[in-house]
């Protein structure tokens, strides 16, 4: 499910069923031309569709991260730690369609990536078995 998707007044009796937070980093620098950035989105959503489908009802999808670069780690790291300890989600999955963007650092239960030269769309059926993993580690 989608942030967007929820209403204010649905949300407490949802979220002990919704306890996985699906958070895109895009990756964008601000470099990048409209195409180039299009297509650094495209990446993430085509890892991210998969579990979302997949998982729906389990997870909520928040609003990507779409700058980040390595001088944005800690502001990540921070946002991870807000969406677990403040926003109350128990895993906080990163997904991002750049492989090695994200640092193993980052304090999310799962970062979601492509392996060099694998297309987004193989990366997000690959990455569905370990977010099910998540789950059955309690």
């Amino acid at each position: 499910m989608k942030f967007g998707e929820l209403k204010r007044d649905e949300w407490p009796a949802l979220q002990p069923y919704l306890d996985t937070c699906l958070l895109p980093v895009t990756g964008l620098t601000g470099r990048e031309s409209p195409v180039e950035a299009a297509d650094l989105a495209a990446r993430a959503g085509a890892v991210l569709k998969p579990l979302e489908e997949r998982f729906r009802g389990r997870t909520v999808t928040m609003p990507a991260f779409h700058y980040y670069g390595a001088d944005d780690e800690e502001k990540l790291a921070e946002l991870c730690r807000r969406l677990k300890e403040e926003a109350g989600f128990r895993y906080v999955v990163v997904v991002t369609g750049v492989a090695g963007l994200v640092s193993g650092r980052i304090p999310a239960d799962l970062v979601a990536e492509p392996l060099p030269d694998e297309p987004p769309e193989a990366a997000g059926e690959r990455w569905t078995g370990s977010v099910a993993g998540l789950w059955n580690k309690r």
